[in-house]
């Protein structure tokens, strides 16, 4: 029997215009972000200036083009372009526009601020389908690559030595130059090239010394009255002449204080003691613990520490949603006075904070010791504060304990999907106030795409 097979003519027109609503399934996410996007006043947002006399792209669907290209990974605009060729679903949302690389950078550049006005609509939408109700919310943060390599990064004194090095090869080449001026020896024409290169890198490593005193200043003043509150209760306990006084902090900088001339405002971290250190951001999110999964507010901090970020990242939520009744965050998050400023002076609190303090109770014995300890002795742990002892027994509660269940099943999952399954795992700009925004639009996306499956199920259910 003899084969047949299904006869295919690439040149062969169709004889009705397609209808690209037919080739794109109808539970595809680009259905969601054409109702929502377009539902939205977008008054706020500038319209692209093509240069030309040819009319302007919607703003509409710049943001429609942009958001659902993120939530499906792609986040570069050269790739954001190719896709209005290829992608049957980018070619329906933009009507069989093609709109350049160009034209979506400078979009996505100029409209930011309308973009987190953008993230706020978005959970207010959820909070009309009634799948979004602000109470018990999950704190996190995890380290994102910068735009930069680590090795651009120098120490202060590195910096230093390289500058007073670069003086000398500078007046080096001066001399070669005036002596090649004077029609003796080597031809001057690479000369001015190699000067212009030293003076840039010399300029560059000057920068990069004074933005590490910056810093070394700003800290010390930003730890002054930490230091004098140590000081007065030294001395309320003990008297003013007895024992040496605490050390002031130091407005000069360490010799290992880096900076990193691509992106100064990044910094070397590692995601935990078993990775290598990469150059990054710090970014948080505070995600909602009952039910959604929606991300209620993000942020981007240089510091590698969230010692200090759990107050920022709960006032980085809209106001207009209300405040949280709880709060979770995981021990990297432990400090008295963050978690004192979100209870407030109240009795009860105002907001129940718990935080995980297991990792601050200390042994006696050295971690390694595996000796058997002496018959009738018991190994007693030494809590470095009455804060620590007081959230240990907090969490000790069963009601807290179940509470607390839920951070790692809310907060981690949606990194996960963040960095996995969108792959978004290093940040394309440059500058914290640039990458914050950045990482805005990346947790908008999500919270499309989050917002859409909630509602298929919630649909399906009902």
């Amino acid at each position: 029997m003899s084969k047949r097979f299904v006869e295919i003519d690439h040149r062969q027109a169709l004889l009705l215009p397609p209808d690209l609503r037919e080739w794109v399934p109808q539970d595809d996410l680009v259905h969601f972000v054409i109702e929502t996007i377009w539902g939205m006043n977008l008054s706020a947002f500038k319209v692209n200036d093509r240069g030309t006399g040819s009319r302007q792209y919607s703003p509409h669907m710049m943001l429609a083009l942009v958001i659902y290209s993120y939530a499906n990974g792609i986040f570069s605009s050269r790739r954001i372009e190719r896709s209005t060729y290829r992608d049957l679903s980018v070619r329906y949302l933009t009507c069989d526009q093609h709109p350049d690389h160009d034209t979506i950078c400078k979009f996505r550049r100029e409209n930011f601020d309308a973009v987190s006005e953008c993230f706020v609509r978005v959970l207010e939408l959820a909070c009309e389908l009634k799948l979004l109700q602000v109470g018990m919310v999950s704190v996190d943060g995890s380290k994102i690559k910068a735009n930069a390599n680590k090795k651009r990064s120098v120490r202060y004194d590195r910096a230093g030595q390289l500058v007073e090095q670069l003086k000398l090869e500078v007046s080096q080449l001066m001399k070669r130059a005036e002596h090649a001026d004077r029609g003796k020896g080597e031809d001057g024409d690479t000369l001015p090239e190699e000067l212009s290169r030293r003076e840039v890198l010399k300029a560059k490593l000057e920068a990069a010394r004074l933005r590490i005193e910056s810093r070394a200043k700003a800290q010390a003043v930003k730890e002054r009255a930490e230091y004098e509150k140590k000081v007065k209760a030294r001395e309320k306990r003990l008297g003013k002449s007895k024992g040496p006084r605490p050390k002031p902090p130091s407005e000069a900088p360490k010799d290992k204080d880096q900076d990193n001339l691509t992106d100064p405002d990044s910094r070397l971290m590692r995601q935990s003691k078993h990775h290598a250190y990469m150059q990054a951001y710090n970014a948080q999110l505070v995600v909602d613990a009952e039910g959604s999964g929606l991300i209620l507010g993000s942020r981007v901090s240089p510091c590698a520490s969230d010692k200090n970020e759990l107050c920022a990242d709960i006032e980085s939520m809209p106001s207009g949603l209300g405040k949280p009744t709880t709060v979770l965050a995981d021990n990297g998050y432990l400090n008295e006075q963050e978690v004192r400023n979100l209870e407030g002076n109240q009795d009860p609190p105002a907001m129940e904070v718990l935080v995980s303090a297991h990792a601050e109770v200390r042994h006696l014995r050295r971690q390694h010791d595996f000796r058997p300890l002496p018959t009738g002795e018991k190994q007693t742990p030494t809590i470095r504060s009455e804060f620590v002892l007081e959230m240990k027994e907090r969490m000790e509660q069963e009601s807290a304990r179940n509470k607390y269940r839920m951070r790692m099943q809310t907060v981690e999952p949606v990194f996960g999907t963040i960095k996995k399954w969108m792959g978004f795992d290093q940040f394309l700009l440059r500058g914290i106030e640039k990458v914050r925004h950045e990482w805005n639009l990346v947790t908008l996306a999500y919270n499309f795409r989050r917002l859409w499956a909630l509602k298929c199920t919630s649909t399906a259910s009902g």
